[in-house]
């Protein structure tokens, strides 16, 4: 077993918590089928992805992380599809609102996560979610939820990463559970510079999902080649 050390960076102290991790809170999903074009033109790639689109089921994630072995942290992700021979999916965009979530994300999983605070107001049946830099909105919405709950999974919304970091290639597959209920998005607005542009594509479905938990192994290794 590891233990949590404290570690400096940037002058800030940040825990550091290596992997497993097991994680408890909410999450809205949106769940999209992208063309390949528009992920090619629109997805905000890195370099290593561009022309490695395979298509598949792509998320939005809205999450809010009540208990994490960093603490409570927010969560806004893009994860376009699959990508490379493999097929394993990859998230190209995510934002976080702690850097201790950060760093562990790039170091632990090679997850590229950035900083942005987030508001996110919980009313009955509704939640309204907002990232701002400087006081330029980056992401807002509004999504509403109801009626009866089900059972949701990794096995029903499958996850096999390979995120890359630093030329190394990071495989995890986190497991996951929870209760959802179908949702709907009301309102979204964003700077395309700062997350792709999904405001004119409606997703195939929308789930609000509380209680979850999702566990996080340790990731196997390899040299970024292919």
């Amino acid at each position: 077993m590891h233990e949590n050390q404290l570690i400096t960076k940037d002058l800030k102290l940040v825990l550091k918590s290596p992997p497993p991790w097991k994680l408890n809170g909410e999450a809205i999903i949106l769940i999209f089928k992208f063309k390949k074009d528009w992920i090619e033109k629109f997805g905000l790639l890195p370099k290593h992805l561009k022309g490695r689109f395979k298509g598949g089921l792509g998320y939005v994630m809205l999450i809010k992380y009540e208990k994490s072995p960093v603490g409570p942290y927010h969560e806004l992700l893009f994860l376009p599809g699959k990508f490379r021979k493999s097929k394993k999916q990859a998230i190209t965009k995510i934002y976080v609102d702690t850097l201790a979530s950060a760093q562990n994300g790039r170091t632990n999983w090679g997850i590229p996560k950035e900083t942005l605070p987030f508001i996110w107001k919980k009313e009955k049946n509704r939640d309204i979610i907002q990232l701002k830099s400087d006081n330029q909105v980056i992401f807002s919405t509004e999504i509403t939820h109801g009626g009866i709950s089900f059972p949701v999974s990794t096995s029903f919304l499958p996850i096999n990463l390979c995120q890359t970091w630093n030329k190394v290639k990071y495989n995890t597959k986190p497991t996951g559970f929870g209760w959802g209920k179908l949702a709907k998005v009301q309102n979204l607005d964003l700077n395309p510079d700062f997350f792709p542009d999904i405001q004119k594509i409606k997703p195939l479905l929308a789930i609000r999902i509380n209680p979850f938990q999702i566990n996080f192994p340790e990731p196997t290794f390899e040299d970024e080649i292919n």
